[in-house]
Parts: structure tokens; C-alpha cells; sequence
């Protein structure tokens, strides 16, 4: 009998172990540094003939690995937007790999269904209606890559050419942009359109947002007759919102898609002061949005959403006999950039049936209101220059008189008591703190000023 077999007959016992580990991990993440800067390599040696059994694999785990993972699930984790795993999110996250559906095709289990289902109580989540459909991503790097996926396919649409089948060679495709995520420069590259061949568009003076009289003229002036507007729903510094309700107008006119960027910046949405800041977005082509993010489910869980779901599907359309034909239900191999994925859907299924609009909704606010604690204090505090007005979870600053920026954040984040990342603002080097996690409160926010007092002299 084969070790695996025989590990099946100890299968429960394993499983209660894991889960003891995985406790005392998720209990020790108050103490835990929020980042392990300095973990050690692992040694270099030969891999074992022969096994040590899974339970021998979990000792070693706890020993070389456990101790110097990072926080980044906890509360003081504050770099990147990185939201944790909610209790929900975990059953359902824990359950997918349990059950190891793979829901690429129709016919096979009813994975391919919550998919679905999931798609819809997004759409109603962010108020969109219900021509946005699409597929789950590994992130909003995928995600962002299917918007320009798409944009190229409608591009070469209107110059007469099938880009999916003929290729990009002989198009002419123009994109604009004002301040573009990284991941969408990789998509760039990535679809053949080059990360240097975009044409900049400039930005309102002060903020990352688009001027869209400087868009106007750009798009007037190509002479491109495909064209690809990548616009931002929360920009990853200032966190600024373009006016996609002019940007779209414009995209009809010139007859461009428009792709937004609303990885984070799509959660305003669900706050009633703020779901202004994304009118006119109904109108775009299509949408990234990150639901490691804010809706707090485990890595990796990306949203694509688009009003042109023919043209996804010839861009990624998998012709091969032995799978099967449609029945009027998207195989969702058709639909994202791997044919075989895990069932991340669940991970969704179980956040949202578990705590509705309103639980996410709660989140999101009182992430807002810890970001605006924090900058209120930024604000009035002698050592530190607050940068950019708070707006929604986001907070960007700097230390006063400080040389070297980056080794100032460095020394803070060894401290292990939070973890913030680097970032400009105005030329300059520049630091933020990004909320997106459930199981932040006021007095971790405490916590840190404490923290940042002590390091302002």
C-alpha cells in the first residue's frame, strides 16, 4: 500500500493538527510582527528519497517555516491594500481545497453554478446591473489583463480583424491613460501592446486624476481607429477618482474602450457619501476589482466584469473536442486566462452568504474611519506631513525633515509592530497606510501612533 493510502486511514487525525496549527497561528497574530523582514533561507539540501509522513512534513512546518511568516493576515498589517480571511472566508477557502472542484466546465459539478451565483450578488454587492458578467481571477493583474485583452479584441474589431485569431500584427491600437496601475503596464506587455506605447494623459494639478480635457484632445488628435482608455476608480496613492462619467462620453464619441481600474476604489460604492465618486462607471466596457481586498477572502481572488462577454470569450475560447459544448451556461475556461483553476468561488459564496451587503458594507466603513483616525492625528502631529487628504482608506505622509524616506520606513517596519509600504507623491518619496482588513479596531490604530510618536524625534 502506498504512504498517501495509508495516510487516508489517519486522514482525520492529520486534518485536527492542521487546524491546531493553523489556531495557534491566527491566535498568535497580536503578537505576531506585522512583517518578517529578515527570514532566514531555508537550507540548501537534497530533496528525501524517502518521505517524512505529513505529520512529520506539519513538526517541520511549525519548526522552519511558521515562525517567520508575516502578519500580513492580521490587523497591523497595513501595506499594499491586503485584506485578511474572515471566518467565513476561511471555512469556504478550506472547503474548496477539500473538495478540489475544478470549475472550468459546465456539466461536471455544481462548482461552475456558484460561480455564477457569486457573479450576480457581485454585481447587485456594487449596484451594476446585470449586463456585467465575467469570471473570477487570480488578482487584479489578471483581471486587468482581461480588460486589455478585450479592449485590443474591440479594437481590432473596428478596423475589421479578428486579433484573438489573426494576431496584433497590421492593427493599430492607441491606449491612454493618466496614471495607470503597474499591473495594467504589465498588461501591456503582456498583451503585445508594448508597456512604452502608451500615450500619457495628464492629470489634474495636485491629484493622480484624469484631466479630461487633456484626454479629449489626445483622443481627437490619434489617428488610430482602435483605441483603449484605461481610467482609475481609486488610484493606488492619492486614491483619486477620474470622472468616468465624462471619460465615457468620450469613449463614445471616439469610439474607445474604457477599462476601469477599480481594485479597492469599487468599495466607495457601498458607503452612500462616496458612491458618487464612481457615477458613470455602468458605462464602462469592463472592470477590475480585488476580493482579497476588501472583501476579505484568502489570496489569490480577483473580479473581471464586462458588458462584452462575446468578446472575452473569443479571446480566451478553448476549441477542443474533448471538452464540452456549450448549453447556453459560460464555461468559465472560456472566460480567464487558466483552463484549470481551483474553486475560489466558495471562499465568495461563503463571505457573502455569511454577512451579506451590510457585513461588507460595515467593514469598509470602519476601515474609512480608522484611515481618517490615523490622519487626523498625521495632521496635527509636529514630526510628520500629512500629504493627501484622507479620502477613503488610504493614507499617505511623511516624517518632517527626514533624508532618507525609505530607510525611515524600513526601520519601522522592523520594529514589527506594523507594516506600511513606500509610495510618491509629488516627485517625492512618500509613505502609506492602506485599511482593508476586518479585524482592525480604533486601538490597533492607537497602537501605531504610539508607535510613530516615539519615532518623530
Amino acid at each position: 500500500m502506498s504512504e498517501v493510502r495509508k495516510e487516508m486511514t489517519q486522514f482525520r487525525e492529520l486534518l485536527e493538527q492542521a487546524l491546531e496549527v493553523s489556531c495557534e497561528f491566527l491566535r498568535g497574530l497580536e503578537r505576531r510582527p506585522a512583517a518578517c523582514i529578515d527570514a532566514p533561507p531555508l537550507p540548501l539540501e537534497s530533496l528525501p528519497r524517502h518521505g517524512m509522513g505529513t505529520a512529520g512534513a506539519l513538526k517541520e512546518f511549525q519548526r522552519r517555516v511558521m515562525p517567520y511568516l508575516s502578519g500580513s493576515a492580521g490587523p497591523r498589517y497595513w501595506g499594499f491594500v491586503t485584506g485578511g480571511s474572515s471566518p467565513a472566508a476561511l471555512v469556504g477557502d478550506w472547503l474548496a481545497a477539500a473538495t478540489d472542484q475544478n470549475p472550468a466546465t459546465f456539466g461536471d459539478s455544481i462548482a461552475p453554478v456558484v460561480e455564477v451565483q457569486v457573479l450576480n450578488w457581485l454585481r447587485q454587492l456594487f449596484s451594476l446591473p446585470p449586463s456585467f458578467d465575467g469570471c473570477l481571477t487570480s488578482g487584479a493583474t489578471s483581471a486587468n489583463l482581461l480588460g486589455i485583452l478585450c479592449g485590443r479584441q474591440f479594437a481590432g474589431r473596428v478596423q475589421g480583424m479578428d486579433i484573438a485569431a489573426e494576431g496584433v500584427s497590421g492593427a493599430s491600437i492607441q491606449v491612454f491613460s493618466a496614471c495607470p496601475h503597474a499591473s495594467s503596464l504589465k498588461g501591456l506587455a503582456m498583451a503585445g501592446l508594448g508597456r512604452n506605447n502608451l500615450t500619457a494623459v495628464a492629470c489634474e494639478p495636485g491629484t493622480e486624476r484624469m484631466d479630461t480635457v487633456d484626454l479629449a484632445r489626445a483622443l481627437c488628435a490619434s489617428d488610430s481607429p482602435g483605441k483603449i482608455v484605461l481610467a482609475s476608480a481609486g488610484t493606488v496613492t492619492g486614491t483619486d477618482f477620474d470622472d468616468l462619467t465624462a471619460i465615457a462620453s468620450l469613449c463614445r464619441k471616439y469610439n474607445a474602450w474604457l477599462h476601469v481600474d477599480g481594485a479597492f476604489g469599487l468599495f466607495s460604492r457601498l458607503l452612500e457619501d462616496r458612491r458618487h465618486w464612481t457615477e458613470g462607471i455602468e458605462a464602462a466596457d469592463s472592470i477590475t476589482c480585488d476580493a482579497h481586498k476588501w472583501l476579505n477572502v484568502p489570496y489569490d481572488s480577483g473580479i473581471f466584469l464586462t458588458r462584452h462577454a462575446d468578446l472575452l470569450e473569443q479571446v480566451l475560447a478553448v476549441p477542443s473536442p474533448y471538452l464540452p459544448a456549450g448549453n447556453g451556461q459560460p464555461h468559465f475556461m472560456n472566460r480567464g486566462v487558466e483552463n484549470s483553476r481551483r474553486f475560489r468561488a466558495l471562499a465568495l459564496w461563503f463571505n457573502l452568504r455569511a454577512y451579506g451587503r451590510e457585513g461588507v458594507a460595515q467593514i469598509v466603513k470602519d476601515n474609512c474611519l480608522q484611515a481618517a483616525q490615523l490622519s487626523k492625528w498625521l495632521a496635527s502631529a509636529q514630526g510628520y506631513d500629512l500629504l493627501v487628504p484622507c479620502k477613503l482608506n488610504v493614507v499617505v505622509f511623511r516624517p518632517r525633515n527626514c533624508p532618507d524616506i525609505r530607510a525611515w520606513l524600513d526601520r519601522l517596519n522592523r520594529s514589527g509592530e506594523v507594516f506600511m509600504t513606500p509610495g510618491q507623491w509629488d516627485g517625492r518619496d512618500a509613505i502609506r497606510a492602506a485599511f482593508s482588513n476586518w479585524s482592525t479596531t480604533n486601538a490597533h490604530v492607537q497602537r501605531v501612533i504610539r508607535l510613530l510618536e516615539n519615532k518623530s524625534d
